[in-house]
């Protein structure tokens, strides 16, 4: 079946909730869901960033403060939207930032902000709107994760974690709400021409010959890279809008072509050693009859 078989004929108004909505990816939906016609609450740790969608469409934007790691302003935003639209139709965890370097260079300083905003951050948002989506029994939630959810590399293992961790995260969630009548997507895009290796990564203090030829590259890519990404932000967002109007949207969106390639070079060598090591696998289980 075609994808344009399973978007919803009827197009529905919906209430958006958008978190990290200052810039990049969270910009630019909340930008293109209003002009859609649709209503955004769009949401940022300073809310100076986000008030001009709020003066352009002071009908269907909300500007509101929101650092996802403080729970009285998630308290507080939720209360709000509630307050001002009565629903949440689509919650879209967009917060979050990179430190690049290798495992080892990481610092504790460096480290756990980044896991507190891109893990616990998006968990504490998703488990304080869940009782009101669970309550209309309806609503779609899109986690922002990477092509580094799913493949990782030298150089960025730690900014990798917190995206595997929403991955397998969402993927339980997924199967949890779905009796419920909510959705869950999780968005994984490649390299886009955003601000990803701009504002809102960072690189390690610290710096260790040895991983020279290896975490360093990461380092070198991020300086080379920054505005030469062949992702276009504007068709990914368009992607989001998409997958939410589907009756039955992936629990997995790539994006980018480059992404699809680095998924597919790592399931083909998954494959291979699956296959090689399969009798070691099996062996492992009690033998049969005893």
């Amino acid at each position: 079946m075609s994808t344009a078989a399973n978007i919803n004929s009827a197009s529905v108004s919906r209430v958006w909730f958008i978190t990290g909505a200052s810039t990049g990816f969270g910009r630019i939906l909340a930008e293109e869901v209003l002009k859609a016609g649709d209503t955004v609450v769009a949401t940022a740790r300073k809310v100076e960033q986000v008030a001009p969608l709020q003066e352009s469409y002071p009908d269907r934007a909300l500007a509101l403060p929101l650092d996802v790691t403080k729970q009285d302003q998630i308290d507080a935003a939720l209360a709000k939207t509630i307050e001002r639209f009565g629903r949440v139709d689509v919650l879209v965890n967009n917060a979050g930032y990179g430190v690049f370097g290798a495992v080892e260079e990481v610092s504790e300083d460096e480290l756990r902000p980044m896991f507190e905003t891109n893990v616990f951050g998006l968990l504490s948002v998703t488990r304080t709107f869940l009782p009101q989506l669970r309550k209309q029994r309806s609503g779609h939630i899109l986690n922002l994760s990477s092509i580094g959810g799913v493949v990782a590399g030298a150089g960025m293992g730690l900014y990798q974690g917190t995206k595997f961790a929403v991955e397998g995260i969402s993927e339980a969630l997924a199967q949890e709400i779905a009796p419920l009548g909510i959705k869950l997507t999780i968005i994984e895009p490649g390299p886009f021409r955003t601000d990803f290796l701009g504002r809102s990564g960072s690189e390690a203090a610290t710096k260790i010959d040895d991983y020279e030829t290896t975490a360093a590259n990461a380092r070198r890519y991020m300086s080379a890279q920054d505005g030469k990404q062949p992702g276009d932000p504007l068709k990914a967002v368009q992607a989001m809008q998409q997958v939410v109007e589907m009756e039955k949207p992936p629990l997995r969106l790539l994006l980018g072509a480059g992404a699809l390639k680095r998924l597919r070079e790592k399931l083909d060598n998954w494959q291979i050693e699956l296959t090689a090591w399969e009798p070691v696998t099996v062996g492992a289980d009690f033998a049969e009859g005893k």
